[in-house]
């Protein structure tokens, strides 16, 4: 029968040792074993030992006094290190001879978004009904309570580049957590691809809604990925004091090469992505810049 004090901080009393090991027993009658290379100094028989409880990859019971930060009902970050279609992943907490599985039951249901080594999950540790030990993923509740409300301005502001992990996929979006634990979502609009759950994701600032969510993009700004011509044009309407500029596609050809060197079919291709973009906007007589094309 498996002892229910697995995955947490237990206090037990020595009892015997060999060469490799001290052996601690537990209220209950369960005996651990305390591997004597992970000790700083030898322990006393009869005297009180605490540590982890854990059963290592060898499904021996064993206590270790390099105490993991994630425990039952105490989350923290673990690190990715393989991943097994038929079972889940595994998840590094700190143990030298013991991974944390996360189920295939609790990874999205799409294999290509489940994490890979490196990625990092925010967990703690459940106990099924056969006594086994589990990773168990940080729920909506769970991450809510460990962030913190985000304010635009106060070390986070648009166009800032910021570090978030993804801890949850939705069809409406990615959920992500930034490094100094600000709740972020991106978009669907604002990724070419839907990172992976776990993924470290360095993401642009797009702003902060009225719920304290900094939304944000893995998306380059627009100007950085347009021709060259429309870079120029764009230059130019930003350096012009009111953000206008007197030409359409309708201007004359020679005027525009005078002013942009460029020819009228180069001028209209730039428009139209500037257009595309939502970069400016069509008013009378010119060009106008949008607020958009101000920020991006």
């Amino acid at each position: 029968m498996a002892d229910e004090r697995l995955g947490l901080v237990v206090k037990a009393k020595v009892t015997d040792e060999n060469d490799d090991y001290f052996y601690a027993q537990v209220d209950g009658g369960h005996t651990y074993e305390i591997d004597k290379l992970e000790l700083l100094k030898p322990l006393k028989l009869g005297g009180m030992v605490t540590g982890f409880a854990y059963q290592n990859d060898q499904h021996r019971l064993q206590i270790t006094k390099n105490i993991p930060d994630v425990q039952k009902d105490i989350y923290a970050w673990g690190k990715v290190v393989q991943s097994r279609s038929d079972l889940g992943v595994f998840v590094d907490i700190g143990l030298y001879n013991k991974d944390l599985v996360v189920s295939l039951d609790d990874l999205p249901t799409i294999k290509e978004l489940w994490p890979k080594k490196g990625d990092r999950l925010l967990l703690s540790i459940k106990e099924d009904n056969k006594g086994r030990l589990w990773g168990q993923l940080a729920q909506q509740d769970i991450v809510k309570a460990v962030s913190r409300r985000a304010h635009e301005g106060a070390g986070i502001k648009k166009g800032d580049k910021i570090k978030a992990t993804v801890y949850r996929n939705k069809l409406v979006g990615t959920l992500v957590l930034t490094d100094d634990y600000c709740l972020g979502f991106i978009h669907p609009s604002q990724r070419e691809v839907e990172p992976r759950l776990g993924e470290v994701v360095e993401a642009r600032v797009l702003g902060v809604n009225e719920h304290g969510i900094v939304n944000l993009s893995l998306k380059l700004p627009a100007y950085k990925v347009m021709d060259e011509d429309a870079k120029f044009l764009l230059l130019q309407l930003r350096r012009k004091p009111k953000h206008f500029l007197p030409f359409n596609d309708k201007s004359d050809p020679e005027d525009i090469k005078k002013q942009f060197g460029f020819s009228k079919s180069q001028f209209k291709r730039a428009l139209g992505r500037l257009y595309k973009d939502r970069l400016i906007e069509q008013v009378e007589d010119g060009i106008q810049l949008t607020e958009k094309g101000m920020e991006d």
